[in-house]
């Protein structure tokens, strides 16, 4: 199928063109027809599977469609994001697929001067995107009005309620007509966003184009064990040996992310770190720097990285693993997006070896190890508890203890590996032995944004 068989407008089509696109990914390919038939909608998609431009496109339709017969300009369109990083993305892509006829448009987040939103809301767009808590400051100032809205938009709605904002979701539920079309985009289902789909579609249709907690057939997975005290210097090492050349790398706190960001500088990697304590411009700064090149390292943490949106980035990193499983998925998400290849990074020390065994147990199966010469873990190191400091980003972990049963081992396809026996606390390990270390893979290109 291609998108002349949507439905979609001539000016639409010639945008969607102008973005090198022919055929829309299956999230486009189910959820436009519902949105362009005013149909509430439920959609299950994982970042990456080109969910934006399945509401952005038919929204834009809508409005062309449909003006407002008394002329005036409202806000029509509420979209709904977790991070200012997502917002300006959405807004993005508002504008590349309404080049050919544009529609106004803004975005709505903390970060950054109060009088420039007024003055942008006061201009009359009818799309607005915003994150949750900025959005109920002009709504409590008076200076926007939301009497209007006739499509509202959850955007990656699961991380929204991880980062609690289901009641600032409600407080601005309300202040909307009640008469809308709502359209709601979301990784995982729980039963919290279960709750708010009941409360919030009216028999909506639904799109499930990605299984859950399931990551990408696209993304080659591999861990690399090493000892807590030498990750830096191996993750060094990779890059200099450019089996890494580009690469977005999280960390579990903002705190190890500065650290981090430091100790590569020494090592004379050039790297920007992305978390909630840098300024706005800081942020966009060091994304532009990465996405032109002239960063090699991202240092991020997993709620500043949400949203992020990175053509053909060829490896994540994870020099810290995550303390919730599912965020694991989330976080290599980052890659093998649109068709492209990627690669996932793990590296492990004895101390995350049960978050190992939840991710593997979680995923349904085991990531192949891999050891990198010189940089074997010592066996006679213990584990050690993994806290994190109070307000540095972190989540704890929920649900049933962990087991201690290891995952089953299985060697990835086409890789030659002896399995040697040895362990990280009571991970085993399974070393793949390559006369050359690790292999390296070849630099990728970054540019147009994804529809």
């Amino acid at each position: 199928m291609s998108f002349t068989q949507l439905g979609l407008a001539p000016e639409l089509l010639r945008a969607v063109a102008d973005s090198g696109y022919t055929e829309p990914t299956p999230v486009q390919r189910e959820s436009i027809p519902f949105v362009l038939a005013g149909r509430d909608l439920l959609a299950g998609a994982q970042t990456g599977t080109g969910k934006t431009a399945a509401f952005v496109l038919p929204i834009l339709q809508r409005l062309h469609a449909s003006p407002r017969p008394d002329g005036r300009r409202v806000i029509r369109v509420l979209v709904l994001v977790p991070t200012r990083e997502l917002a300006m993305q959405v807004e993005e892509s508002v504008r590349t697929y309404g080049a050919h006829r544009p529609i106004r448009s803004t975005t709505i987040f903390g970060g950054v001067g109060f009088p420039g939103q007024v003055r942008a809301l006061r201009n009359g767009p009818e799309i607005v995107v915003a994150t949750p808590g900025r959005l109920l400051d002009h709504a409590g100032q008076g200076t926007i009005n939301l009497s209007q809205v006739e499509v509202l938009v959850l955007d990656e709605a699961d991380r929204m309620l991880d980062m609690g904002f289901i009641r600032d979701i409600r407080r601005i539920m309300a202040l909307l007509p009640a008469r809308r079309q709502n359209l709601l985009f979301s990784a995982t289902f729980s039963d919290e966003i279960r709750r708010l789909a009941d409360g919030l579609l009216d028999r909506p249709a639904s799109v499930q184009v990605a299984a859950r907690n399931v990551p990408s057939d696209l993304v080659e997975q591999v861990v690399y064990p090493v000892d807590r005290e030498r990750k830096r210097e191996l993750l060094s090492h990779l890059v200099r040996t450019r089996v890494i050349d580009q690469a977005l790398v999280f960390t579990r706190t903002k705190h190890g992310a500065n650290r981090l960001a430091e100790q590569l500088e020494r090592d004379g990697i050039a790297v920007a770190a992305i978390h909630g304590n840098k300024s706005q411009p800081q942020r966009v700064r060091a994304l532009a720097d990465f996405k032109a090149g002239r960063v090699t390292l991202l240092i991020a943490t997993e709620v500043a990285a949400r949203g992020l949106d990175i053509e053909a980035l060829p490896h994540v990193v994870n020099y810290e693993l995550p303390m919730v499983p599912s965020d694991y998925v989330h976080r290599i998400g980052r890659t093998g997006r649109a068709g492209v290849d990627g690669i996932a990074v793990s590296l492990v020390c004895v101390d995350e070896a049960p978050m190992l065994r939840d991710i593997e147990r979680l995923l349904g199966h085991a990531i192949q190890v891999e050891t990198v010469p010189g940089f074997e873990p010592d066996r006679t190191i213990r584990a050690e508890p993994i806290r994190l400091r109070t307000g540095q980003g972190g989540r704890r972990p929920t649900g049933r203890p962990r087991s201690s049963a290891p995952a089953p081992h299985r060697s990835r396809p086409g890789t030659a590996t002896t399995r040697s026996q040895g362990s990280i606390g009571r991970w085993p390990v399974t070393a793949a032995s390559t006369s050359g270390g690790p292999r390296r893979y070849g630099r990728s290109s970054y540019g147009r944004p994804r529809p």
